[in-house]
């Protein structure tokens, strides 16, 4: 348990005499449900408080009887920290920070008074948050896992992709079925230690898409969360939980995966910064895979600065690049609803009246087949990944995906070959087409978050593959930027920077929020 003891000033004497131990006396007690000790704990007297959000009792007597009647005693909790403050002589306040097993915060304060029968509580006020949204979180805690140092990160607050191991955790892959037969992690995967050490403290685990394989931010199991800047459409995924819970507030940073768009479409639908790395630039090590050859660890945030702050400490150290071209590929926009197309166009229009936006080919004639080839290599190690386990647990997974499944079965190991090949040929065209120093711009989805259950989802997964692929296929760093909006709701500006240059991205997407905001 990582419990913090603040004690400040003249009162640290008090840990000497007492008080500390008085106070664990009193959280045994409560836990225990000891109403004999609780009684002795507080102060005997009419004056005597206890309140919280639903009565104040007064006097010692009325807490007594309220204590008695309590059959199951306090909800069970731990707490997280304990802050002691002076008041005057030997009287001193007493705040614990506590966590319900559900997750809601609570707050426990104490007026504590030094008598001759030992330090005795004579206020009391005891509050409690509301449990968090278990379609969001799988657990949390106040916090999950705490900072291991100090640095660029210290004070925010990060959603884990219940993808990433930590450590005395299950992974569950957003499926019931693969968390009841996981190991508890002995460690945490490299991207969490990262965070943990420049600064940045877990506040819990958030659920994904069954094994990451899909797109839309929906689990049959745990619930779709809300999509806070779209309600009644669906958040996108699969990092859906860590989006969600950074568009709603309720955490800084989503650390999260992308393999085919997996940050990138909530990002879209949820109008937030996501960026997904060059493949490889960011240790994997901890993470549970869907397809190695393309799934990268990755980030969320509500603005640049901060998503700046957290890719600056996943990256590794690299030249600093200037974006000196900028280029648009217009049969990409073939993918795109038409609204968002002309939406994009605007944006392109106004970036091009400051910087020169140059139209090249950079799909090629045969960009159905680079998508073919990206879709049969992903299929192949999705089921090299996960095979195993789905064919001991057939029922595991929602009927959608448990037909991507069955098709990657089918998969051999002759097609994947001819696809790694085919991928490798397109890598080659790109990295002729787009030199370094060019970022490519396009939609980051073909459309706004589909309205949650009306049937268009998976159109919608189809046209926006299509877009999200050529990074995914490419390995190419992309940023997607809350820049375009179709009837008051946000659609994604991705640009896809060259491999190995992902922080020209974000001082590429301060320039370009400069001139659409």
């Amino acid at each position: 348990m990582n419990l913090r003891i603040d004690v400040a000033g003249p009162v640290a004497a008090v840990t000497t005499n007492g008080l500390l131990d008085a106070f664990w006396r009193y959280e045994t007690a409560l836990m225990d449900n000891d109403v004999d000790a609780l009684d002795d704990l507080f102060l005997a007297g009419d004056k005597t408080i206890r309140a919280d959000h639903e009565a104040v009792l007064q006097g010692h007597d009325a807490i007594a009887r309220f204590r008695a009647a309590r059959t199951s005693g306090a909800p069970a909790r731990r707490v997280v920290d304990v802050h002691v403050r002076e008041l005057g002589d030997d009287l001193c306040v007493v705040l614990a920070e506590t966590c319900r097993s559900d997750g809601a915060p609570g707050l426990q304060s104490q007026v504590w008074k030094n008598t001759a029968d030992g330090w005795k509580i004579a206020y009391a006020h005891v509050s409690a948050g509301a449990p968090r949204d278990s379609r969001i979180w799988r657990k949390v805690g106040a916090p999950l896992a705490a900072a291991t140092g100090t640095g660029p990160l210290t004070g925010l607050t990060v959603a884990v992709k219940d993808l990433f191991a930590l450590a005395g955790e299950r992974i569950g892959g957003g499926t019931p079925a693969y968390l009841e037969q996981a190991p508890i992690e002995e460690c945490n995967a490299a991207a969490v230690d990262a965070l943990l050490a420049a600064g940045a403290t877990v506040t819990g685990l958030a659920h994904t898409d069954e094994l990451a394989y899909s797109l839309g931010g929906t689990n049959p199991h745990y619930g779709t969360p809300e999509n806070p800047a779209a309600p009644g459409r669906i958040p996108g995924g699969s990092t859906s939980g860590p989006s969600v819970a950074v568009s709603s507030g309720q955490v800084d940073v989503g650390l999260g995966t992308d393999t085919a768009g997996s940050i990138r479409v909530p990002a879209s639908y949820q109008g937030l910064w996501g960026l997904r790395p060059t493949h490889g630039a960011v240790d994997t090590g901890g993470l549970l895979p869907l397809a190695p050859s393309f799934d990268t660890v990755g980030v969320l945030t509500r603005d640049l600065t901060t998503l700046t702050r957290a890719a600056d400490v996943l990256l590794p150290e690299s030249e600093a690049t200037e974006i000196i071209t900028v280029v648009v590929d217009s049969a990409l926009l073939a993918y795109a609803d038409p609204d968002v197309r002309r939406s994009f166009e605007r944006a392109v229009e106004s970036i091009g009246a400051c910087t020169p936006v140059e139209e090249r080919d950079v799909l090629g004639a045969d960009y159905d087949n680079v998508f073919s080839a990206f879709r049969t290599l992903q299929a192949y190690e999705a089921w090299q990944t996960h095979g195993s386990f789905l064919t001991k647990h057939p029922r595991a997974v929602a009927t959608d995906v448990a037909g991507r499944f069955r098709d990657a079965s089918s998969v051999t190991l002759t097609d994947a070959g001819a696809a790694r090949r085919g991928l490798n040929r397109f890598r080659d065209r790109l990295a002729t087409t787009l030199g370094t120093g060019t970022v490519l711009l396009l939609p980051s989805t073909s459309s706004v978050a589909p309205a949650a259950g009306d049937g268009t989802a998976e159109r919608a997964r189809a046209a926006t593959l299509h877009l999200t692929c050529l990074a995914s296929a490419a390995g190419r760093p992309a940023l997607s930027m809350p820049m375009l909006w179709v009837g008051g709701l946000p659609v994604g500006l991705c640009a896809v920077g060259s491999p190995g240059h992902d922080r020209a991205l974000p001082r590429f997407g301060e320039q370009i929020a400069a001139i659409l905001t």
